[in-house]
Protein backbone atom coordinates (compact mmCIF):
# COMPACT_ATOMS: atom_id res chain seq x y z
CA UNK A 1 0.00 0.00 0.00
CA UNK A 2 1.44 3.32 -0.98
CA UNK A 3 0.23 6.70 1.38
CA UNK A 4 1.06 9.47 -1.34
CA UNK A 5 2.24 13.09 0.32
CA UNK A 6 -0.68 15.58 -0.18
CA UNK A 7 2.15 18.39 -0.60
CA UNK A 8 4.03 16.26 -3.68
CA UNK A 9 2.58 18.13 -7.19
CA UNK A 10 3.71 17.49 -10.77
CA UNK A 11 4.57 20.95 -12.35
CA UNK A 12 2.51 20.33 -15.95
CA UNK A 13 4.62 22.07 -18.84
CA UNK A 14 4.10 21.82 -22.56
CA UNK A 15 6.92 21.93 -25.46
CA UNK A 16 7.03 22.64 -29.23
CA UNK A 17 9.01 20.66 -31.49
CA UNK A 18 9.36 22.70 -35.00
CA UNK A 19 11.47 21.60 -37.46
CA UNK A 20 12.23 23.37 -40.81
CA UNK A 21 15.10 22.32 -43.27
CA UNK A 22 16.32 19.91 -40.87
CA UNK A 23 16.87 22.31 -38.21
CA UNK A 24 15.03 22.72 -34.79
CA UNK A 25 13.53 25.70 -33.16
CA UNK A 26 14.92 26.18 -29.96
CA UNK A 27 15.49 29.57 -27.30
CA UNK A 28 18.01 30.33 -25.82
CA UNK A 29 16.77 31.24 -21.98
CA UNK A 30 18.61 32.76 -18.57
CA UNK A 31 18.12 30.09 -15.74
CA UNK A 32 20.04 29.86 -11.94
CA UNK A 33 22.18 27.65 -14.00
CA UNK A 34 23.20 30.19 -16.59
CA UNK A 35 21.73 30.24 -20.69
CA UNK A 36 20.31 27.63 -21.39
CA UNK A 37 18.49 25.56 -24.84
CA UNK A 38 15.03 24.48 -25.06
CA UNK A 39 12.09 24.03 -27.25
CA UNK A 40 9.45 26.61 -26.81
CA UNK A 41 7.92 25.39 -23.60
CA UNK A 42 6.47 26.38 -20.36
CA UNK A 43 3.99 25.99 -17.51
CA UNK A 44 -0.36 25.18 -18.13
CA UNK A 45 -1.95 28.28 -16.50
CA UNK A 46 -5.53 27.64 -15.03
CA UNK A 47 -8.13 27.74 -16.96
CA UNK A 48 -5.87 26.96 -20.47
CA UNK A 49 -5.93 23.68 -22.81
CA UNK A 50 -2.80 21.69 -23.60
CA UNK A 51 -3.03 22.99 -26.89
CA UNK A 52 -4.09 26.67 -25.90
CA UNK A 53 -1.11 26.46 -23.09
CA UNK A 54 1.73 25.36 -26.24
CA UNK A 55 0.49 28.32 -28.10
CA UNK A 56 0.99 30.96 -25.70
CA UNK A 57 4.17 29.26 -24.87
CA UNK A 58 5.43 29.58 -28.84
CA UNK A 59 4.43 33.00 -29.22
CA UNK A 60 5.34 34.27 -25.82
CA UNK A 61 9.07 32.74 -26.28
CA UNK A 62 9.75 33.61 -30.19
CA UNK A 63 6.89 35.82 -31.20
CA UNK A 64 5.78 33.39 -34.23
CA UNK A 65 1.92 32.00 -34.09
CA UNK A 66 1.79 28.36 -34.21
CA UNK A 67 -0.38 25.12 -34.93
CA UNK A 68 -0.06 22.26 -33.05
CA UNK A 69 -0.57 19.03 -35.59
CA UNK A 70 0.17 16.18 -33.59
CA UNK A 71 1.41 15.41 -29.87
CA UNK A 72 4.91 13.66 -29.72
CA UNK A 73 4.52 12.22 -26.68
CA UNK A 74 4.31 12.62 -22.60
CA UNK A 75 7.92 13.08 -20.70
CA UNK A 76 8.48 13.15 -17.01
CA UNK A 77 11.44 13.86 -15.42
CA UNK A 78 12.76 15.82 -12.30
CA UNK A 79 14.59 18.04 -11.17
CA UNK A 80 15.21 21.95 -9.23
CA UNK A 81 12.18 24.28 -9.56
CA UNK A 82 13.19 27.68 -11.60
CA UNK A 83 10.32 28.95 -9.55
CA UNK A 84 11.99 28.04 -5.75
CA UNK A 85 14.56 25.51 -6.30
CA UNK A 86 12.37 22.71 -4.73
CA UNK A 87 12.67 18.95 -5.48
CA UNK A 88 9.85 19.44 -9.13
CA UNK A 89 8.46 16.32 -11.12
CA UNK A 90 7.48 17.72 -14.65
CA UNK A 91 5.24 16.43 -17.01
CA UNK A 92 5.85 17.42 -20.35
CA UNK A 93 3.40 17.21 -23.49
CA UNK A 94 5.60 17.67 -26.13
CA UNK A 95 3.49 18.68 -29.37
CA UNK A 96 4.70 19.35 -33.30
CA UNK A 97 3.13 21.73 -35.77
CA UNK A 98 3.50 24.40 -37.90
CA UNK A 99 5.31 28.03 -36.87
CA UNK A 100 3.17 30.62 -38.55
CA UNK A 101 3.67 34.52 -39.05
CA UNK A 102 6.39 36.59 -36.47
CA UNK A 103 5.03 39.23 -34.86
CA UNK A 104 8.26 41.24 -35.16
CA UNK A 105 7.36 44.14 -32.65
CA UNK A 106 6.09 41.61 -29.97
CA UNK A 107 9.17 41.30 -27.15
CA UNK A 108 9.53 38.01 -25.90
CA UNK A 109 9.18 36.58 -22.49
CA UNK A 110 11.72 37.74 -19.67
CA UNK A 111 14.57 35.53 -19.58
CA UNK A 112 14.15 34.54 -23.49
CA UNK A 113 17.42 36.15 -24.93
CA UNK A 114 17.19 34.59 -28.47
CA UNK A 115 15.62 32.02 -30.57
CA UNK A 116 18.12 29.71 -32.40
CA UNK A 117 17.91 27.24 -35.08
CA UNK A 118 19.74 23.87 -34.38
CA UNK A 119 20.10 20.52 -35.99
CA UNK A 120 19.97 17.13 -34.36
CA UNK A 121 23.28 16.97 -34.72
CA UNK A 122 24.07 20.22 -32.95
CA UNK A 123 21.44 19.54 -30.15
CA UNK A 124 23.18 16.28 -29.44
CA UNK A 125 26.35 17.44 -29.09
CA UNK A 126 24.84 20.06 -26.62
CA UNK A 127 23.03 18.38 -24.11
CA UNK A 128 24.92 20.07 -20.78
CA UNK A 129 23.16 23.16 -22.18
CA UNK A 130 20.02 21.91 -22.40
CA UNK A 131 17.18 23.08 -19.53
CA UNK A 132 16.07 19.72 -19.30
CA UNK A 133 16.85 16.25 -20.74
CA UNK A 134 13.26 16.05 -22.29
CA UNK A 135 14.63 18.72 -25.04
CA UNK A 136 17.00 15.96 -26.95
CA UNK A 137 14.23 13.05 -25.93
CA UNK A 138 11.29 15.12 -27.52
CA UNK A 139 13.54 15.95 -31.05
CA UNK A 140 14.50 11.98 -30.77
CA UNK A 141 10.61 11.06 -30.79
CA UNK A 142 10.11 13.77 -33.42
CA UNK A 143 12.72 12.16 -35.49
CA UNK A 144 11.69 8.44 -35.31
CA UNK A 145 8.25 9.53 -36.19
CA UNK A 146 5.86 9.43 -33.68
CA UNK A 147 2.60 11.20 -33.58
CA UNK A 148 -0.37 10.91 -31.78
CA UNK A 149 -3.58 12.69 -33.14
CA UNK A 150 -4.70 15.47 -30.81
CA UNK A 151 -7.76 14.42 -30.07
CA UNK A 152 -6.23 12.08 -27.89
CA UNK A 153 -6.20 14.96 -25.51
CA UNK A 154 -9.73 15.55 -23.67
CA UNK A 155 -10.11 18.54 -22.18
CA UNK A 156 -13.18 18.60 -19.83
CA UNK A 157 -15.63 21.90 -20.22
CA UNK A 158 -14.75 22.28 -16.33
CA UNK A 159 -11.05 22.47 -17.08
CA UNK A 160 -11.53 25.43 -19.03
CA UNK A 161 -14.47 26.68 -17.91
CA UNK A 162 -15.40 29.08 -14.51
CA UNK A 163 -13.57 28.31 -11.26
CA UNK A 164 -14.34 24.98 -9.50
CA UNK A 165 -15.97 26.65 -6.84
CA UNK A 166 -18.72 27.52 -9.14
CA UNK A 167 -19.07 23.73 -11.02
CA UNK A 168 -22.09 21.96 -9.46
CA UNK A 169 -20.61 19.02 -6.39
CA UNK A 170 -19.53 16.12 -8.52
CA UNK A 171 -18.73 18.09 -11.86
CA UNK A 172 -14.70 17.88 -11.53
CA UNK A 173 -15.00 14.30 -10.58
Amino acid sequence: MCIMSREWNASVTVAAVIERGGRFLLVEEETADGLRLNQPAGHLEPGESLIHAVIRETLEETAHTFEPRALLGCYMSRGLSSRDQGDTTYIRFGFTGDLGALDAGRQLDAGIVRTVWMTAEELRASVDRHRSPLVIACVEDYLAGKRFALDVLHTHPTAVGPALAAVAPGAAS
